[in-house]
């Protein structure tokens, strides 16, 4: 009788009580506005210093692009007219054609030059630290006035390129004053500068595991057919990246053609870079005007080459783990 009593009192029993939600959430961490001030405060001068100097001059710019403004008069509004000009510009148009060479010939010649010195340092030569900074230095130097200046001395008349030419018998012409051979200096100049893409290079091929290779060589694999079926795709996030960087740098060069052209983009506009035109538009005629709305073209021809970047990376970029 009393189990039965028990097991009544069981059954009729009343559910324990829930907890409140509030203790079963997870606990957030107080507010800390004070805090949050102070850290505020901190940034102030890094925001005041992108207001100033990075967004006050690009949307000046922006503005200027559709004005006539000479530096000796308050800008002028002529709405589309610069871009119109631009139209039937020639100059405007080589300096494009020379830009699109410069880039379109550089860029590959300086990643091929990167990924081939990062496969040779990562067959374990001694002293990789010491050869990796050596390969590293042209990057840093290379955007260098004196570096610019010693390259159009190596390729002047009397220069380095020369004297090694005379030696087997060749009589050589002053690279740099060429209009077949100037813009060429320059693509050599730009694929000097290898270093930090192979460097980037160097740093994805140790990413990728021994033991695929093993395998591979187990299958009876050769080095050609390791390097196609599993470096390459395996470093393709690497290239792209690599590219997407040197892409930008490139269509940005300028103190090289600077001053190994004179200012000029000479000889007979071979070395005119976009750059350089937009330089001597802005700084040479005073006509910020038609230099702003140079410079914002030149944005927009950057960004639309990195969106296609992106576009076609789908189809050969493998981000496998």
């Amino acid at each position: 009788m009393d189990n039965r009593l028990e097991l009544a009192n069981t059954a009729v029993a009343p559910p324990p009580p829930r907890p409140h939600p509030a203790e079963t959430s997870t606990s957030r961490p107080p507010a800390r506005p004070r805090e949050d001030r102070i850290g505020y405060l901190f940034l102030t001068p890094w925001f005041l210093g992108m207001a100033l100097f990075t967004v006050g001059p690009i949307l000046g710019s922006l503005y200027l692009s559709f004005t006539e403004y000479t530096l000796l008069k308050p800008p002028e509004w002529l709405g589309l007219e610069n871009y119109r000009q631009m139209l039937d510009d020639p100059r405007l148009h080589r300096s494009l054609l020379v830009t699109f060479v410069y880039v379109f010939v550089s860029v590959p010649v300086q990643l091929v030059l990167a990924l081939a010195l990062a496969l040779l340092l990562d067959r374990g030569v001694r002293g990789l630290s010491f050869y990796r900074s050596v390969y590293y230095l042209p990057s840093l130097l290379a955007g260098s006035v004196s570096i610019a200046i010693l390259w159009r001395q190596i390729f002047g008349q009397d220069g380095l390129v020369n004297q090694l030419l005379a030696f087997a018998g060749i009589e050589g012409v002053s690279w740099v004053a060429h209009p077949d051979f100037a813009l060429g200096t320059l693509v050599l100049l730009n694929a000097w500068t290898f270093g930090a893409p192979m460097v980037i290079f160097l740093a994805g091929l140790r990413q990728i595991p021994a033991s695929y290779y093993e395998a591979a060589q187990v299958d009876g694999a050769g080095p050609v057919s390791r390097f196609v079926h599993i470096t390459l795709p395996m470093l393709t996030p690497i290239i792209f990246f690599n590219l997407v960087l040197q892409l930008i740098g490139a269509f940005q060069s300028f103190t090289q053609a600077f001053v190994i052209s004179g200012g000029r983009g000479g000889p007979s506009d071979s070395t005119l870079l976009y750059t350089l035109y937009l330089y001597e538009r802005g700084f040479g005629s005073f006509d910020m005007g038609y230099a702003s709305a140079m410079a914002w073209v030149l944005l927009v021809m950057i960004a639309v080459l990195t969106g296609l970047n992106f576009l076609f990376a789908r189809r050969w970029v493998f981000y496998g783990s």
